[in-house]
């Protein structure tokens, strides 16, 4: 019988007991990577990517695994992280359902999921969990750390919890703190997936499964991660070729047969509480919180200056896009001000992007030849 290359996606084991941010630890904890390109005889070209929420590991095809990544366009030989040169490693964070430990996981200590009894989860666990496996592959220090969305909050926590993990940073549409309005949106996200019989207050099963309180979040998710301007352009007001007109107040245009079929993939794609515990992390997070001298609340952009100020990095490079309403432009700015304020030399960009805050996954061109300019003048 012919041998079947390995899977791409490898695990790493946490030390145990693994400590939480907000008390708790986890026990036999793993997380899922995959990587891409060889890790020098110096150790010294290691680039770590750190997701937004729902990513798995798999951000580009390798022979072990020739489906396209996430991240496909980026990611590979001659690319913007080009692995001809950089050993590329791509983690799935602690917390989420994609091969690291999260709600859905076993907890040994019972040998049934956690579901509502995993520990409470934070940002910085994130962050404290993917140091932990590249100092396990041996990585005493990162060339480049790059965070996109949720990930470039965890890797902010990763710059002030381990001020010289990473020699330069890439933060593309990250923010310092969760804002009102996208804690509102995940409060609501949250509530959909609550308030669905079928959620069982986090009991479910594949047989009855919260399927509407899940696809409600993914169409709010949908709407706030692209911008108006790119639906106008996209899908104007096109009505369907086919319209349900047995179902009062079905479907009729064709933006909004777009939300249902994200929503259909993305329903049992994910698991709800991974889901539930994630959000809340983002809405937790506020780097500001590690200044060493917090000021009072009303004040929480100079925490956010003090708090980066602290951290190590030589170069970095903060984008945005001028149309991402999740996690605005003065976000980027303030995590720029940020690293400034600490000596790194920072370039920071606006991204004319009309995709709002997926634009770093869509806007290759864009977001792509600058985080490709980057990398290489620090080759």
């Amino acid at each position: 019988m012919a041998e079947f290359p390995p899977p791409a996606t490898q695990t790493f084991e946490l030390p145990s007991p693994f400590a939480l941010h907000r008390g708790g630890e986890l026990h036999q904890a793993r997380m899922a990577y995959e990587t891409w390109g060889t890790l020098n005889d110096a150790k010294s070209n290691a680039v770590l990517i750190l997701t937004g929420l729902s990513p798995s590991a798999h951000a580009a095809s390798s022979p072990a695994d020739p489906l396209p990544g996430w991240w496909e366009p980026v990611i590979g030989p001659g690319k913007a992280i080009d692995t001809d040169h950089w050993f590329v490693v791509c983690v799935n964070h602690l917390g989420s359902c994609k091969g690291s430990t999260g709600a859905a996981s076993i907890d040994p200590a019972t040998g049934e999921p956690y579901r509502l009894t995993f520990p409470d989860l934070s940002v910085e666990d994130m962050g404290n969990a993917a140091v932990a496996l590249m100092q396990g592959l041996g990585v005493t220090q990162l060339a480049c750390l790059v965070g996109c969305s949720m990930g470039a909050m965890a890797a902010l926590a990763v710059l002030v919890q381990h001020p010289d993990y990473a020699r330069t940073h890439i933060n593309a549409c990250g923010a310092a703190r969760a804002l009102p309005f996208s804690i509102a949106v995940r409060s609501l996200q949250r509530e959909a997936i609550r308030l669905d019989p079928d959620w069982q207050a986090g009991q479910y099963t594949d047989a009855d499964y919260p399927d509407t309180g899940m696809r409600l979040a993914r169409k709010l998710g949908v709407i706030t991660y692209r911008s108006s301007l790119e639906w106008n352009g996209r899908f104007g007001r096109v009505r369907m070729d086919e319209i349900d007109t047995n179902t009062p107040f079905s479907a009729e245009f064709v933006v909004e047969s777009y939300l249902d079929a994200h929503a259909d993939r993305f329903a049992r794609y994910f698991d709800p509480n991974c889901y539930l515990y994630l959000g809340r992390a983002m809405d937790w997070f506020d780097i500001g919180e590690h200044a060493l001298d917090p000021h009072p609340q009303v004040h929480c952009e100079e925490n956010i200056v003090a708090a980066l100020s602290r951290t190590h990095v030589q170069k970095a490079l903060v984008l945005g896009a001028v149309t991402d309403m999740l996690f605005p432009i003065p976000q980027q700015e303030e995590i720029a001000a940020g690293l400034m304020a600490s000596g790194a030399a920072v370039e920071f960009h606006a991204v004319p992007s009309e995709q709002g805050h997926d634009a770093f996954l869509v806007d290759h061109e864009r977001f792509g030849a600058l985080m490709g300019a980057f990398l290489k003048e620090i080759m």
